[in-house]
């Protein structure tokens, strides 16, 4: 082999090498780690199993739910296909100190944005607002005043728990670690109530005959974002740029419509004209 061809084979060689060793390189994700993720392959996400239609495992252990399919619309958007966006599933309790202790690169699960969360982490701009419900059996509770001297379920560490809190002040709050531990201490008596998200309050009294939607407060302050940890702003504004996106071609329409059909759609996050 003369000189030039030698060389050209050293360099070929190389350049196979560098494209073996770059991370991510030829497997949907970026070659480099510019949003500073744990591991530059792939976003890893902690989540809910049991948040539905937000986030939940369908029948095959699958992540599923409107803000699972906005997110992996939205890492799309940077770069990351399906295979390399992993979802983890956790008490909700867990997931803030998690992405905070670099555990997961972001918490995904309809988490409303408070100053008090902001202390420890920090939020994309907000993607969904709604309403909270308390949601009984039978028709004793109709309104606030209803719910004292009765056992009012939360899952720790919601907006819902520090609502019921601040205002049910004369209910015997009672905390769990999800919302399907809740819903069966309420099925079975050992709870009066359960405090929680309205379209997710609406699934499990489609779901269990006997409980209805009892008393529904207006939530529009606290607007649900995705987490990321406290200074990763490289991350957080590109979560925003294709958070705006999704919502600017339509794609949050869609999945709004698929997940909440029949729910009022709040404007600010339609296509502007």
């Amino acid at each position: 082999m003369d000189k030039v061809n030698r060389r050209r084979a050293l360099f070929s060689a190389a350049l196979g090498y560098l494209a073996l060793a770059a991370p991510g390189a030829g497997f949907g994700a970026p070659a480099s780690n510019p949003y500073g993720l744990l591991d530059p392959t792939t976003i890893s996400v902690g989540s809910m199993g049991d948040a539905k239609p937000y986030a939940f495992t369908d029948a095959n252990g699958q992540f599923s739910g409107f803000d699972v399919e906005l997110f992996r619309d939205v890492a799309r958007r940077l770069g990351f296909d399906k295979d390399h966006v992993t979802f983890t599933g956790q008490d909700f309790s867990a997931l803030l100190p998690s992405v905070a202790n670099g555990r997961f690169d972001v918490a995904v699960a309809a988490i409303g944005t408070t100053d008090a969360r902001k202390k420890t982490v920090d939020f994309s701009d907000g993607y969904l607002a709604g309403y909270l419900t308390v949601l009984a059996a039978g028709d004793a509770i109709k309104s606030a005043d209803d719910l004292a001297g009765k056992r009012l379920g939360v899952v720790q560490g919601t907006l819902q728990e520090a609502y019921a809190k601040a205002h049910f002040v004369k209910a015997d709050i009672v905390n769990f670690p999800d919302n399907n531990s809740a819903i069966s201490a309420l099925n079975s008596g050992s709870i009066d109530a359960h405090f929680l998200d309205y379209e997710a309050a609406k699934q499990y009294a489609e779901r269990f005959k006997g409980l209805g939607l009892a008393i529904n407060i207006p939530s529009f302050d606290a607007p649900a974002g995705f987490v990321v940890k406290k200074g990763n702003d490289a991350l957080r504004e590109a979560l925003n740029k294709a958070l705006h996106e999704a919502m600017q071609d339509g794609t949050w329409k869609t999945l709004y419509v698929k997940w909440f059909p029949g729910s009022p759609m709040p404007e600010q996050y339609l296509p502007k004209k």
